[in-house]
């Protein structure tokens, strides 16, 4: 057995085209996302996963994901 774990990261939504998006991960790093799973509007943000948006988040529950994701990644770091 396997000890692989898949991630989902928050992003907040910059434009919609149908059903892609593109979104901001934050630092830079950009990316087109299929959407088809949610009803997603500019300016919200989004879990995605495997380039899917699979789930609608609260702009502060986002925020602190990835607070707590630069946290950890600055640890490892050190």
């Amino acid at each position: 057995m396997s000890n692989i774990m898949c991630l989902a990261i928050p992003a907040l939504v910059t434009s919609v085209d149908g059903n892609r998006a593109n979104v901001d991960f934050g630092q830079g790093v950009l990316r087109e996302v299929n959407i088809s799973l949610v009803n997603v509007k500019v300016g919200e943000y989004v879990i995605v996963h495997a380039g899917y948006a699979i789930q609608v988040v609260k702009e502060e529950e986002a925020k602190e994901t990835l607070r707590i994701w630069k946290d950890v990644l600055e640890t490892d770091q050190q």
